[in-house]
Order: C-alpha cells, then sequence, then structure tokens
C-alpha cells in the first residue's frame, strides 16, 4: 500500500498507481494540470507510464485568475438626451473639414459642438461645415463660444435654436453656455454665466454649462436648472489637463448627493489621453474636447486615443480602484505554492 504525498497532504492508495490513474482518481481533467513528482516536472504524455513510488512527493498545479468583457453600462443621459458615447468633440481648428469629419468617426461621439457664428460655418473656399456633419447620427450641441456677456450668449442660443429647428436637428432644445470674462484667460464671468442660465432655463432651453472648478458656483447653477454642470480642467485650449482634481471630486460631491444621476462633464484644458482618463476616473460622466484632437500632431490618431482613454477610464472608475499601501501585497495568491516556505 503505497503512502504518497500530494499537493502537501499525505494520501494511500491500495495498490501502486501511475501519474495518470493518480489523476482519474481525484476526478481531474490532465490537460488543465501540471506534475511535478519529486520536483521533476513528468511532462503529460509520460502520465501513463510513470510509477509512482511509497513516499514520493506530487504536486499537482493549475492556473488561477482570468476573467470576461465588461458588464454594459448605462447610457449618458443628460436632460432629455440619451447617448452611448460619453465623449464629446467640437469642431473647430482643423486644417481641413475633412480631417475633421475622420476625426469625428475615430472619436466614436454622438454629439458634438459647434458655435453659431459665421466663421464657423463657412470656410475660406466657401464650404459649408454643416456639409460635413452627418445630422442623422450627430446631435449638434450648439454653443455660446466667444460672448462675454450674458445678453450676447442668449442672443446666440436663440439663433442656434433657431438654425437647428429648420435642420431638425435635435440640438435645437439645448445649450452649452459660455460667458467668457476675459480673452486672455477664457475663463467664464461667474456672474453673467448664472444670469444667462437663469434666463435661458426659463425659455426652455436645456442648458450644459461651462464654469469654473469652484464648487459654490457648480452648486448654484445645477439650482439655476443646468441640465450638466462642465467645469474646466484648465483654460480653454491649454492643453494642461486636470490641475484641480480636488475641487473636481468635491463638484462631484456637492451636484450628486441625492441625485447620483445628475451629469458632470469637465469641457476644457484636455492636452491626451490620460486627462480624460483622469476625468473619467475621477468620477465625471463625460469629457468635452477640441483642440486636443485638432492640434495634435497626428488628429485622427489621437481621436482613436480619446476614444480609448474615455472608455478605459469609466471601467476604472466603475471597477472602483484598490486602496494605495506603503508595503506589498501579492497578487498571485500564496495558497499551494510548492516552494519551501519563508
Amino acid at each position: 500500500m503505497p503512502n504518497i504525498t500530494v499537493n502537501a497532504e499525505s494520501r494511500s492508495f491500495a495498490d501502486p498507481l501511475t501519474v495518470s490513474e493518480l489523476i482519474h482518481k481525484l476526478g481531474k481533467d490532465p490537460s488543465k494540470l501540471a506534475v511535478e513528482v519529486n520536483r521533476d516536472v513528468v511532462p503529460r504524455a509520460e502520465h501513463p507510464n510513470r510509477r509512482l513510488m511509497d513516499g514520493d512527493a506530487i504536486e499537482i498545479v493549475t492556473l488561477v485568475g482570468g476573467g470576461s468583457g465588461p458588464p454594459a453600462d448605462k447610457p449618458l443621459k443628460v436632460g432629455k438626451f440619451t447617448f452611448t458615447s460619453r465623449l464629446f468633440t467640437g469642431t473647430g481648428k482643423y486644417i481641413s473639414y475633412d480631417l475633421m469629419q475622420k476625426c469625428m468617426v475615430a472619436s466614436g461621439c454622438e454629439v458634438t459642438t459647434v458655435a453659431v457664428r459665421r466663421e464657423r460655418l463657412i470656410d475660406k473656399e466657401g464650404k459649408s461645415l454643416l456639409d460635413f456633419l452627418d445630422l442623422k447620427k450627430l446631435t449638434i450641441l450648439p454653443n455660446t463660444a466667444g460672448c462675454f456677456s450674458a445678453e450676447d450668449a442668449i442672443r446666440h442660443a436663440r439663433l442656434a435654436r433657431e438654425l437647428l429647428s429648420n435642420l431638425g436637428n435635435p440640438g435645437a432644445d439645448w445649450v452649452k453656455l459660455e460667458c467668457l470674462g476675459d480673452k486672455k484667460t477664457l475663463l467664464p464671468d461667474p456672474i453673467d454665466t448664472l444670469k444667462a442660465t437663469e434666463q435661458l432655463v426659463s425659455e426652455g432651453f436645456q442648458v450644459l454649462v461651462y464654469t469654473t472648478d469652484d464648487p459654490i458656483l457648480a452648486r448654484r447653477l445645477k439650482a439655476a436648472g443646468a441640465v450638466s454642470v462642465m467645469p474646466a480642467g484648465s483654460p480653454i485650449g491649454s492643453g494642461q489637463g486636470i490641475q484641480n482634481p480636488t475641487n473636481i471630486r468635491i463638484i462631484l460631491e456637492y451636484l450628486k448627493d441625492g441625485d447620483p444621476d445628475y451629469q458632470v462633464i469637465v469641457d476644457a484644458g484636455v492636452g491626451t489621453a490620460s486627462d480624460v482618463s483622469l476625468a473619467m476616473e475621477l468620477g465625471c460622466d463625460g469629457v468635452l474636447l477640441n483642440t486636443a484632437i485638432a492640434g495634435a500632431k497626428d488628429a485622427e490618431r489621437m481621436a482613436w486615443a480619446m476614444r480609448y482613454a474615455c472608455d478605459a477610464g469609466r471601467l476604472a472608475f466603475l471597477g472602483g480602484r484598490i486602496p494605495r499601501k506603503l508595503y506589498a501585497n501579492a497578487s498571485s495568491p500564496m495558497e499551494g505554492i510548492i516552494a519551501a516556505s519563508h
């Protein structure tokens, strides 16, 4: 009656047996195992002929871990609108409308912003921006970019609603509100921004409002009826990324308290894909960008990068990062290890 050790447990068998017979008795699939006898690996082809002797030490190992694709995410809902993509893009600063069109496809965006100004709608060759936008697939988000007062912003929003209504695009029902304070920083004027938000909401607009990363102002804008508050990561077009993640976290806490589905979308300052990922990992619901793609050396490649970064950051947020620790913590299980203990 041979007495052998299997994975550090003493086992006795009535008759001598081979490795194959042992695996069969244990009810295991040999294709999913590796076997070591007395610290020598026994190839699977030798299992039927390798007889086990009294006192042999056998280690039978397999692989652990694994996974599957990510579960489906809930859609992005901003006011009355629902989208799959959480990446919004802009239409400005591209060297051509053809390149802009290619980048939009690469980014996977379903929303793009357009400023209601003549120079944004017709280029120097007389081409219309609208000829390069698929109005059946894209929801146009009219932007009051370049407005430095509540009055001007409200006027542009009204014109945009009329324009998009004529085109039959659902973007007629909303507006991305910008009321800038000065031309050097392009930071918003908080007083006029709040004033314009209140007025446009009263006129039935779904207002997505560009603001600083001030949590108090963000809370006031939500209270005024904005369907989304859009804090800047850093100044428009600066490429500096998320400069104050602490304030973004506070904004998220304030605006989602008791209202977890309220949408906070980072707008402005993105420079590269890691900036998008960071914004999403913080818990933001989306990112709006333009210059980071249009101004890149290879704009189409960058559009793909932004698309993947947005998805990766969102998955990381939903997955929940592990706590930071001072010392190491082994990722592989220590149980079942075949080396000598320490």
